[in-house]
């Protein structure tokens, strides 16, 4: 009886010292790294940070990033994940497959594919040319026109992560009792109205779960932005690599660390308290 006492927690013991070592860890040597210098205490990190020419840009272009990219995400895996239910098991099966794709490259690799589209001898430029549509090839990722700069990264950060929005909702959709929705035909209810009085409602904790898993990534974007922009689309993530890297200076890095987790913290919690879902409006 002992021995069975304690087996639940030595079945978790390997996961709470993986969580200690490369989670808490590396939280507590970030937060150290910020607020200490020479073994005193100290805010100049934040300081320093904060006089930042780079910072306020950085802030903004995360945020925006965010705000654009995750919604149409959102919307985007909806739309797919309620013609994958429309679909035959097939192609359905095969449909997911290839929307799936892009889970299995790296950011990196996902940038540099969408460099060889938006360079000015990329794809893009070589159709447009030839459709006529353009004479002198155009500059998309130029410092010069931050709009097209900016639209060329959300468009590859759409592509790059929608599917993981995609498979969370996908998940939620499949635990949604069919007969809900057939009854709600019954009685005359239009499509938008089964999607907005019985779908969505039903889909509300996977919404939340794809929400704030994506916001969390989406602060954290680095490699393609990197890839395409450099410097010239700077933000939060990219601005601690440059401290790290090119400054040699760890602790304003750790700082923009710290900005990143705590947009993450409090957009998670905004989430939880926006989307809060009772126990009985759950589907069993």
């Amino acid at each position: 009886m002992p021995r069975r006492r304690w087996l639940p927690y030595l079945l978790i013991l390997p996961s709470v010292v993986f969580f200690a070592l490369f989670f808490v860890n590396p939280l507590v040597q970030a937060i150290l790294l910020a607020v200490q210098d020479g073994g005193a205490w100290t805010l100049d990190r934040f300081r320093q940070m904060g006089l930042d020419l780079y910072f306020p840009e950085a802030v903004r272009n995360t945020l925006a990033l965010t705000a654009v990219v995750v919604p149409v995400q959102l919307v985007l895996a909806l739309g797919l994940g309620l013609l994958l239910g429309a679909l035959p098991r097939g192609g359905r099966d095969a449909f997911l497959y290839i929307w799936t794709i892009p889970l299995g490259v790296s950011d990196l690799a996902a940038g540099i594919a969408w460099l060889a589209i938006f360079t000015e001898r990329g794809y893009l430029n070589s159709v447009l040319g030839a459709l006529g549509l353009m004479e002198v090839p155009r500059l998309w990722l130029g410092y010069h026109d931050p709009v097209s700069l900016f639209v060329a990264v959300a468009l590859a950060e759409v592509w790059r992560a929608t599917a993981i929005v995609l498979v969370i909702l996908v998940s939620g959709l499949q635990i949604i009792p069919r007969e809900l929705g057939e009854a709600a035909e019954v009685f005359g209810a239009s499509p938008w109205q089964r999607l907005r009085r019985v779908t969505l409602p039903l889909l509300r904790p996977s919404i939340q779960t794809a929400l704030m898993l994506r916001t969390v990534l989406a602060f954290e974007v680095f490699a393609v932005v990197q890839t395409l922009a450099g410097r010239n689309l700077p933000v939060l993530a990219s601005e601690a690599y440059t401290w790290y890297g090119s400054f040699r200076n760890p602790g304003v890095a750790a700082s923009y660390g710290l900005v990143i987790l705590g947009l993450s913290a409090a957009t998670t919690l905004l989430y939880l308290q926006l989307l809060k879902v009772r126990p009985e409006a759950r589907p069993s």
